[in-house]
């Protein structure tokens, strides 16, 4: 009955998918067209983030690549790069530390408190970044409730950098360890490794690629900030301006073709990062699928 009824109520011409395939026009005909998919993803992000960009190469590009060259190799350019990059690399280091230990606690331990603590994880995401520049200083400026005057400091920027990238790397991490497998913990342990072991070889190989990619997100979001640190930092120059301070400078000085060369260096310096530390990261994934 089976094998004649369904051949039987086939329509005549019709073809029947084999095992494993799926019917003409399923993966079309419940979700729409993919090229009509394809099509309106491309096109939006065209307009979001290709226009955008293209129309800033088209400014940077306006007073020719003599311009463009002296606008990025100026004394006030190089040194906000050097304070940028500088403080950034190490607010990421830091971050991919205790962004790490902040997950492993939100995701491995059970304590009072812990669903307002992994509430306020994203706070720096919806909080405006002026007013956590108002925040620091109001902890860190000269009237500091904690006898801390980190205003126009390298370690006041850093710290407001460190507050507004923190999230970028648990939320990568976190869910990442909620669905690490622990009975493979275990069994590495019962068979004498030690805990240190058991993170290095079981957990942080797994971790990896996640990390990365926080860590870039991190480093990217730090490069371009400007307004948590723009009342901490103060942009004293060589010290404390970065780029995203001296490019607000070169507009009010109506050089808007050389603050458009310096945009250009920070997203070449951004994009660079990312793509590297996610093709190192896809690379350790492989290779943990294969030993998996």
């Amino acid at each position: 009955m089976t094998a004649v009824a369904q051949s039987e109520a086939a329509e005549p011409g019709s073809a029947v998918p084999a095992p494993g395939e799926s019917a003409p026009g399923a993966r079309s005909g419940r979700y729409g067209s993919t090229s009509l998919r394809v099509g309106a993803a491309s096109i939006w992000l065209s307009v979001i983030v290709l226009l955008p960009l293209a129309a800033i190469l088209w400014q940077a590009a306006g007073g020719g690549w003599n311009a463009f060259w002296l606008a990025v190799t100026s004394n006030a350019a190089l040194e906000s790069f050097r304070v940028t990059l500088t403080i950034s690399a190490g607010v990421t280091v830091v971050n991919i530390f205790f962004g790490l230990v902040v997950a492993w606690v939100l995701t491995r331990d059970d304590f009072p408190g812990k669903r307002l603590v992994d509430s306020v994880i994203d706070l720096p995401f919806a909080l405006p970044t002026i007013v956590a520049s108002l925040v620091m200083l109001a902890l860190y400026g000269p009237a500091s409730p904690v006898g801390l005057h980190l205003q126009h400091t390298k370690w006041g920027v850093g710290i407001a950098l460190l507050f507004v990238t923190l999230p970028f790397v648990v939320r990568s991490v976190q869910p990442v360890l909620l669905e690490l497998d622990q009975e493979t913990e275990e069994a590495a342990a019962s068979l004498g490794a030690s805990n240190r072991v058991i993170f290095v070889k079981v957990i942080l190989p797994a971790l990896l690629p996640a990390l990365l990619s926080g860590a870039g997100l991190a480093f990217s979001r730090a490069i371009g900030e400007f307004g948590s640190v723009v009342l901490i930092g103060g942009a004293v120059p060589g010290e404390t301006e970065v780029s995203s301070q001296w490019i607000r400078t070169l507009i009010e000085n109506d050089d808007r073709t050389g603050a458009a060369a310096i945009s250009i260096v920070l997203l070449v310096i951004s994009f660079l990062v990312l793509f590297v530390l996610r093709a190192v990261g896809s690379r350790a994934a492989k290779r943990e699928e294969l030993s998996a």
